[in-house]
């Protein structure tokens, strides 16, 4: 009786670690392991994984093509005309190491806070592919090229941040 009294809460404890050791990446996302706020491994590929229990800890980070819906901004083109335009873009978490430095949290606040981070460089970048040209090029069919245009000049500074901009889209001018 004496034996089990002992040996029942170690298998208890053993069994606990081995399953706290565990993690599970989905297809869906990517993971760092933490080990004192240092990045000590990222885990890209879906499938079981291995930690040490009570030191270090997982951030999950989603790796699906997310949006961002730009607010409705005002353009004055070459010819002086005001136009209100709206746009969203698509973009994805390409670099999760450099996206955690970048916004130093993990998890749903640190896609909030890169989010307002795109959301500034793509209106900036809006402002001056549209405030370059007349406003019968943006209603026009060139709207395509200049979407590309501000896709690529906001793709360098979406970089920075770890992000990959997939698509710019102007939906309503």
């Amino acid at each position: 009786m004496k034996k089990t009294t002992y040996i029942l809460p170690v298998i208890v404890v053993v069994v606990a670690a081995f399953l706290s050791s565990i993690f599970i990446v989905d297809e869906r996302e990517k993971a760092l392991v933490l080990q004192f706020g240092r990045v000590v491994t990222i885990k890209e590929d879906p499938g079981l994984a291995f930690k040490i229990p009570l030191i270090q800890e997982v951030a999950r980070y989603d790796d699906r093509i997310l949006s961002l819906d730009v607010d409705p901004l005002e353009v004055t083109p070459l010819d002086d005309r005001r136009l209100v335009v709206d746009a969203f873009a698509r973009y994805r978490i390409a670099d999760v190491n450099r996206f955690r430095e970048a916004t130093g949290a993990s998890g749903d606040t640190a896609v909030r806070m890169a989010s307002a981070r795109l959301d500034s460089i793509l209106r900036a970048q809006t402002r001056e592919v549209l405030g370059s040209v007349s406003s019968d090029d943006i209603l026009s069919s060139d709207r395509a090229a200049l979407m590309v245009r501000i896709r690529d000049g906001a793709v360098g500074q979406a970089q920075a941040l770890g992000l990959q901009v997939v698509d710019v889209r102007l939906k309503r001018t």
